[in-house]
């Protein structure tokens, strides 16, 4: 898998785990009430277990969060550097699209030695 594609794939990672952490502390919040203008809000039905479980859960959810940024970090540095910038880039494209170009002539040269054109790319033998 190429680089970018490596990039995509642990953005969607990044995403999914933040989703899932925000849907988690939302669902597993206790409640909380408001403002003294509200109610209290009904208890909690959880177990001393639960609570355990929901204390540890935020921190899971980081660690793998950042585990996921980290990882992102490392493919974003792994990314190769531009070279002097926009203009040697527009010189490179430049320098192939030349290369092509004289490439595409030498291949048409060879063709017309090859035969001659009776139609949109069919080449007849010259008869030799």
């Amino acid at each position: 898998m190429d680089i970018i594609s490596q990039l995509q794939e642990q953005v969607n990672q990044i995403a999914g785990i933040a989703f899932n952490t925000f849907g988690t502390l939302q669902r597993d919040a206790p409640p909380v009430r408001l403002s003294a203008n509200y109610p209290e809000p009904p208890a909690a039905n959880t177990t001393p277990e639960d609570a355990a479980n929901f204390a540890e859960q935020p921190k899971q959810m980081s660690a793998a969060l950042v585990k996921a940024a980290k990882q992102f970090d490392a493919l974003v540095a792994a990314l190769p550097l531009a070279e002097g910038g926009e203009e040697a880039q527009l010189k490179r494209i430049a320098e192939l699209q030349a290369e092509n170009d004289a490439v595409g002539q030498e291949l048409q040269r060879q063709l017309e030695a090859a035969g001659t054109k009776t139609g949109p790319g069919v080449v007849q033998p010259s008869g030799r």
